[in-house]
């Protein structure tokens, strides 16, 4: 499922970004002691807690106690509701890294804080990339991780570039922990179970599998796991491979500024 966000009016979804209201939204009656920031919060709430499919105005209104009605006196509708909701999420990530130890350092612990958000709210990954917001939330993101960058003191262009590489990278990475996570609550079947049922049957359907594929073969040759803890087996799969594509891309970056006299 790929949601697209900043498909509402385009001045009326900037102010509520960056102003927090609209000058020409009606704003009928009493608050009741309920704002647009409780609003937001109560949809993160739902995102996390069932999914992007199931945010609705009414799902938020039934966390708040309120009718779907009464969200409409602080958001126009679930277009600009789903703006105001990536752009808040996006501000739990740090904004500071201690660069004393480096820039690698640095990148390392802002790739693996912005690992365990995408794992926290799996819902931020089914917001396309190709519709950004243009929010605060999203501007700071971009000038935390830039400003890391720029510390391996590559030329601009360099940064530029490998900015939108380590964003898609870090998000595509996180994209089968958090679909691992989600999978037991959404097909009511175990990881562990699903797995051995279908694995099963490939010596049946495919008994000569090894010798068709030769190297996936090799890949199983891999001694098991003794750190996978309580984790399911692909959450611990693509963590590991997350930690050694970043450990092999600034290797890259360590490479290039050896080239650029750095």
């Amino acid at each position: 499922m790929v949601v697209y966000a900043a498909q509402g009016d385009a001045a009326r979804s900037m102010a509520l970004l960056w102003q927090g209201t609209s000058a020409d939204l009606p704003k009928p009656g009493p608050k009741q002691g309920l704002d647009l920031a409780g609003v937001v919060t109560a949809a993160i709430e739902v995102a996390d807690a069932e999914g992007m499919a199931a945010l609705s105005m009414r799902a938020v209104g039934q966390r708040l106690g309120r009718t779907a009605m009464a969200l409409y006196t602080y958001v126009p509708n679930k277009n600009e509701l789903l703006d105001l909701m990536y752009d808040r999420v996006l501000t739990e990530l740090p904004t500071e890294y201690d660069l004393t130890a480096g820039w690698r350092a640095a990148i390392t612990a802002w790739a693996e804080d912005t690992w365990d958000f995408y794992l926290r709210h799996p819902w931020v990954l089914q917001v396309s990339q190709a519709r950004p917001v243009l929010g605060p939330g999203e501007f700071t993101v971009m000038e935390t991780m830039l400003r890391l960058l720029f510390a391996t003191g590559l030329d601009t262009e360099t940064v530029r570039r490998l900015a939108g590489a380590l964003a898609q990278y870090v998000r595509g990475a996180a994209q089968p922990g958090a679909e691992s996570r989600q999978s037991l609550a959404v097909t009511g079947v175990s990881e562990d179970d699903w797995w051995y049922a279908r694995s099963a049957q490939l010596g049946t359907v495919a008994p000569d599998f090894r010798e068709r594929f030769p190297l996936l073969g090799k890949l199983d040759q891999t001694p098991p796991p003794d750190d996978q803890g309580d984790q399911p087996y692909l959450e611990w799969e693509a963590r590991k491979s997350f930690e050694v594509g970043l450990a092999v891309l600034l290797d890259g970056v360590a490479a290039r500024r050896v080239q650029a006299g750095l």
